[in-house]
């Protein structure tokens, strides 16, 4: 069969996908990047808020025109919208173009359902909590030539109240130190350059262990494992309250792990934090930013935030503005609090109006704009390496540096000819943009 399969979300479904792609091919199946070509056509759905849920339906009425239109003869919807709404009745009558539904942990029987002549739909919704870690004899069919993320644990033992997540991927499971290394190891032998770590919250690993074990210990024998190649390693979706002065020091001592900590504070308020379920408070977060800042100076911060979250007063606003002007993040992203009624959150009290809430969430992102070109500014004149990751137009090519992330930060143009995609160069910075630099090769 031919195969097109639509990712959508984050950086764990991208994983997942190519753990199914790989699985598809490794049984003989083939894959397009053209939906109108495809005889099966997987949308691997996000469901974490209300605009992602509605993305995810969206492209899955644009899928399923390619059965009537194109040669398309099975419609599949896996990931998190399908696991998140698997106990409504309506999931298949809202969405009859769908032949399968597959949850976050049903991976391992993507092939199965490609291959069943089963016509009436399929519903699959596997204890995500049981999911087993990939086989790591299995290949994955790599999205990028340059990058790649390894999931270092599934699931999460939080209980943020705006969040859905542990219904959605479980409790956390961490995977053995050794695995990730080796799957490192085997990455980096089919030319990744970059290893990006990510879990629902990378600096909680360990914590379903017994014997102390941390994700210093992750970052440390990572870099020992790769320490004769030349490669990047880079870690998100840290928890405040588990990135600590330790792992701040592992970073520092090896050149290869980006000085970058991608921290998602969600709020800056206490009062705020408290709501939801967030156990830091303002003075906590002042705190571990100093610390980042005094043992590695040069370290690019990101973050993201809600603003609009349920009982959000102007109070409450104006700290996290002066919070975000104080610390001055690289990087920030920000989404305006969504509401449903599976949340917790939902029964907390004085929700804040969707328009005030989308004003609030425009003087964030103006704000930032300002302190992003203020701090690329800094570039300017001085020269970086840079991974390069496409050649969208002749003397023009797109990268990264070490304090840019893949898909959520910034790029760098480097004005040139003949470059190889998935190397490194050095570029002199000749501009600044609000988000983005570029400059020439030095």
């Amino acid at each position: 069969m031919i195969v097109f399969l639509e990712t959508l979300g984050c950086s764990r479904n991208q994983v997942d996908s190519e753990i199914m792609l790989g699985k598809l091919v490794a049984n003989g199946h083939s894959l397009t990047d053209d939906p109108s070509c495809a005889q099966v056509i997987i949308v691997n759905t996000c469901g974490f808020i209300s605009t992602a849920s509605d993305e995810a339906v969206d492209v899955i009425l644009e899928m399923a025109a390619f059965k009537e239109k194109g040669i398309c003869e099975k419609l599949i919807a896996t990931g998190c919208l399908a696991q998140r709404y698997k106990d409504d009745k309506n999931l298949l009558s809202t969405l009859p173009e769908v032949d399968a539904f597959l949850g976050t942990a049903a991976c391992d029987q993507i092939v199965a359902v490609v291959e069943s002549k089963d016509i009436k739909p399929l519903t699959l919704f596997p204890d995500p909590s049981k999911r087993p870690f990939q086989d790591l004899c299995e290949q994955r069919e790599l999205s990028s030539d340059a990058f790649s993320y390894i999931k270092v644990s599934e699931g999460c033992n939080r209980k943020c109240t705006y969040c859905i997540i542990p219904q959605l991927r479980g409790i956390q499971r961490s995977r053995p130190i050794d695995d990730i290394c080796k799957e490192a190891e085997s990455l980096v032998a089919r030319g990744i350059k970059e290893i990006i770590l990510t879990a629902e919250n990378t600096t909680d690993y360990g914590q379903d262990f017994q014997d102390g074990t941390g994700f210093d210990q992750v970052l440390s024998s990572l870099a020992h494992t790769l320490e004769k190649e030349n490669v990047w390693i880079r870690f998100l979706y840290t928890h405040p309250t588990t990135l600590t002065e330790s792992m701040i020091k592992t970073v520092k001592q090896y050149n290869s792990i980006c000085s970058y900590y991608d921290v998602p504070i969600q709020h800056a308020s206490s009062a705020i934090l408290k709501k939801m379920g967030r156990p830091y408070t303002t003075e906590d977060l002042y705190a571990l930013f100093k610390t980042i800042r005094e043992i590695d100076p040069a370290a690019a911060l990101r973050t993201t935030i809600i603003v609009g979250f349920p009982g959000e007063t102007e109070q409450d606003f104006d700290i996290l503005m002066q919070f975000i002007k104080e610390v001055r993040f690289d990087h920030l992203g920000v989404f305006t609090y969504s509401d449903s009624q599976d949340l917790k959150s939902h029964l907390l009290k004085h929700h804040v109006p969707f328009e005030i809430a989308e004003k609030r969430h425009d003087m964030i992102m103006s704000a930032q704009a300002k302190l992003s070109e203020t701090k690329n500014e800094q570039y300017v004149g001085k020269t970086v390496e840079v991974l390069v990751e496409e050649n969208p137009e002749q003397g023009v090519y797109i990268g990264r540096t070490m304090f840019q992330a893949p898909e959520v930060d910034g790029m760098t143009f480097i004005y040139s000819d003949g470059l190889e995609i998935g190397t490194f160069v050095k570029v002199r910075i000749t501009d600044a943009f609000e988000y983005d630099i570029a400059g020439v090769i030095a």
